[in-house]
């Protein structure tokens, strides 16, 4: 698996498995498959209500091997309820530390300041080994940013929605400026990238499906990517993308895909930018 240095030196692999509306059992038999074949970063949040079955699914695995990614819910945001939550995350996932630890969502009637000196308590403890956000604009992350650097605590990632219909190119170059990694959810666009012209036919230039040209568009432009799969094929099928490349004239044909549809929306979220 390929890996993307973090700020503060940590690894992460490029692409994981994101576990969004994965439940009960099914999580714990996706989970396992994903290890099986390869995968061993692994997102989830405490908002997912899957943690448990995650960390059933991962017991006996090498937890050195593995990249656990785990988000603090928006109401759950001042110092106390922060560190209640991760104690609770690592209880259900069996584990002593988080490999990330993000903010779920930004919460303008919560003190961020506050928010952030618990995830930095955390972080000096060691019950988290990096510290990010997640759906935050650019407006969010400038504020983010001076709090952290204040504290003088790497903020590593940003996890938001980003897919070929959803180019976010002002907010990846401003997290690549700032030396902030985006993590890209939705990667594949519930599946709409397999019936776009433009992505199909590159597709079939490469021998490879839509949402694997994708995937790769995405790696190869630095940013983690973290597709929820349910099936063995679709496990498969994104994690084989390691083995070509988008010449640029490509990734600049996907990139003009954009239509700026968003297909995550969430009245807490300010999206003013």
């Amino acid at each position: 698996m390929h890996l993307v240095t973090l700020n503060n030196k940590k690894e992460i692999p490029v692409l994981g498995l994101g576990t969004w509306r994965l439940s009960g059992d099914e999580t714990t038999k996706v989970v396992k498959i994903a290890l099986q074949i390869g995968y061993n970063h692994i997102d989830t949040a405490e908002m997912y209500g899957n943690e448990k079955e995650i960390g059933n699914a991962i017991r006996g695995y090498d937890r050195a091997k593995l990249f656990i990614t785990s988000k603090v819910w928006y109401e759950n945001l001042h110092y106390r309820d922060v560190i209640s939550s991760c104690r609770e995350s690592l209880k259900k996932l069996g584990t002593d530390y988080l490999d990330l630890y993000l903010i779920h969502w930004p919460n303008p009637a919560i003190d961020m300041k506050e928010t952030i000196q618990a995830l930095s308590e955390l972080y000096k403890e060691g019950k988290v080994k990096a510290i990010g956000v997640s759906n935050f604009t650019i407006k969010n992350l400038k504020k983010a940013l001076e709090i952290f650097q204040s504290l003088s605590l790497p903020l590593t990632v940003n996890q938001v929605e980003f897919h070929p219909f959803f180019y976010q190119e002002s907010l990846l170059n401003f997290c690549h400026e700032n030396n902030v990694c985006l993590t890209a959810y939705r990667p594949i666009a519930k599946g709409l990238v397999n019936d776009n012209p433009i992505i199909k036919e590159i597709a079939d230039k490469y021998q490879k499906t839509p949402a694997q040209v994708t995937l790769r568009w995405l790696t190869q432009q630095n940013i983690i990517t973290i597709p929820k799969a349910s099936s063995e094929e679709h496990l498969r099928e994104n994690i084989n993308i390691f083995d070509f490349e988008l010449d640029n004239l490509d990734i600049e044909k996907i990139k003009k895909v954009n239509q700026n549809k968003r297909m995550v929306y969430k009245d807490i979220a300010n999206f003013d930018d």
